[in-house]
């Protein structure tokens, strides 16, 4: 047996010791009063279990829960395994347009939830992360490190979104981040764009093979478009309303890829579905990896089991009528 974090039973043991016995060695002020024959005779306490028994028990508890901090186990060996899986480019939407509150509590919110999601449907493959908008933003290097990307995600925020977007930048900008990788791949999720600007973007991405997977998030019947004070903006007397754009999502078909679209009605394991299409249209795992996983079982929960018994019995004590006594 051995333990995973010797550190904590060493730093805690030294104390406990020291407390322990100043404890257990120390009489009580009535004790150094009265001798014990005296206390013996106006006792009024009817416990089957001492003082220092119960502290004794007690200390025994805790060095039990010390014990069970510090993970025992029984190694049997280390395995290799062998993991395969993709290299993505993800790129997030942050115009003016994902402010729109077709969805709950607005576009972007519910972008990254669900892109969380995907990440957790994708644990062997690696992702990369920018925003875009009239610029781009890197955000993450290639990782397969999902708890990092999701902290990432979760702060990208709305006060980052700008209020144009310009295709062009992001086309050229995945062309240069997947340049070197065998298979080009790359996941958009947005809310389409305006057909004019994704004109130079199809011809970019096509020049480039880039297959493109694109998450569509809003409603055909579109919203509204918020500024950064939440309030409506006017093209003129006109409130100007965003709705999906599937030009994008045609972009993504011609090159090889796919699309989905989030929203309230037709997004029931729509992520699901997306993963299921970029594994299933002939992509090859162009990551692989070994990774060493250590087998061993844990021993923590026997410790802790009998601290809590010993605990309760320390802190309580029959009443005289279970001991036959009146």
């Amino acid at each position: 047996m051995s333990f995973e974090n010797p550190y904590i039973f060493f730093v805690l043991i030294v104390p406990f010791i020291l407390f322990a016995g100043l404890v257990l060695t120390n009489k009580e002020g009535i004790e150094r009063v009265f001798s014990k024959k005296v206390l013996d005779r106006i006792k009024v306490e009817d416990s089957p279990i001492s003082n220092r028994v119960r502290n004794v028990i007690f200390f025994i508890a805790i060095f039990l829960m010390i014990v069970a901090m510090s993970e025992p186990v029984i190694k049997k060996g280390e395995q290799k395994v062998k993991i395969s899986g993709l290299e993505i480019a993800l790129a997030i939407d942050l115009s003016a347009s994902m402010r729109s509150q077709d969805l709950y509590p607005n576009r972007l919110e519910y972008a990254k939830k669900k892109i969380k999601e995907l990440l957790n449907y994708m644990p062997n493959d690696e992702f990369m992360v920018i925003t875009f908008a009239n610029n781009l933003f890197f955000v993450s290097p290639f990782t397969s490190d999902k708890y990092t990307l999701t902290q990432v995600i979760d702060g990208i925020s709305k006060d980052y979104i700008q209020t144009s977007t310009n295709y062009t930048n992001l086309a050229l900008g995945l062309s240069d981040i997947l340049k070197d990788k065998m298979q080009k791949i790359a996941v958009i999720v947005t809310d389409g764009g305006d057909e004019k600007e994704l004109q130079e973007f199809e011809r970019i991405i096509k020049k480039n093979k880039i297959k493109l997977y694109v998450v569509l998030v809003g409603t055909r019947v579109g919203a509204p478009v918020l500024d950064n004070k939440g309030k409506k903006v006017f093209r003129g007397d006109k409130i100007v309303v965003s709705k999906v754009n599937f030009k994008i999502a045609q972009i993504a078909k011609d090159s090889g890829g796919d699309y989905i679209l989030l929203n309230n009605k037709e997004d029931k394991n729509e992520i699901k579905k997306l993963v299921l299409k970029i594994k299933d249209n002939k992509i090859f795992a162009t990551l692989k990896k070994e990774i060493t996983i250590k087998n061993k079982t844990e021993l923590f929960y026997y410790p802790l089991i009998v601290s809590t018994i010993l605990l309760l019995i320390a802190f309580s004590s029959l009443p005289s009528a279970l001991r036959g006594k009146k």
